[in-house]
């Protein structure tokens, strides 16, 4: 993770920098910007220290030694479903939902039933029925 670790870390004061910058030339009166950069690089610093607190309790990565191999990542990295159709509705949902912030909420409140529909369904997918763990 050393890496991402340089990557997030070389982040903060970039967007630090950058958020001087832009107050310099706005004149310290366009706050949105101020507290968007801001507020960026904070969650780059919180990035940089989860990440720091995570490798430290990992063992190395290959990815991290110069003498690493591809083949060392081999192997699964999770279970992903090949017949569901729950992303497909989680996802028209959730669509409806945004629409429904900038649309109207009398739409957000329509889809919102759907939303919760959809992650409960995909969420409790293999719970009953014949795909049952």
């Amino acid at each position: 993770m050393n890496v991402e670790i340089k990557l997030f870390g070389l982040l903060i004061p970039f967007f630090a920098v950058m958020t001087v910058i832009y107050a310099w030339f706005t004149g310290g009166t366009e706050w949105v910007g101020i507290v968007g950069l801001a507020l960026t690089g904070g969650l780059c610093a919180f990035v940089a220290f989860y990440l720091w607190l995570t490798a430290r309790k990992l063992d190395e990565r290959p990815e991290d030694r110069l003498d690493g191999e591809i083949a060392e990542q081999a192997g699964d990295y999770g279970f992903f479903s090949p017949h569901s159709w729950w992303p497909l509705w989680l996802g028209l949902a959730s669509a409806a939902l945004f629409l429904g912030v900038a649309v109207g909420w009398w739409l957000f409140i329509i889809a919102a039933p759907f939303a919760a529909l959809a992650t409960l369904g995909w969420t409790f997918e293999y719970f009953h029925g014949e795909k049952a763990v």
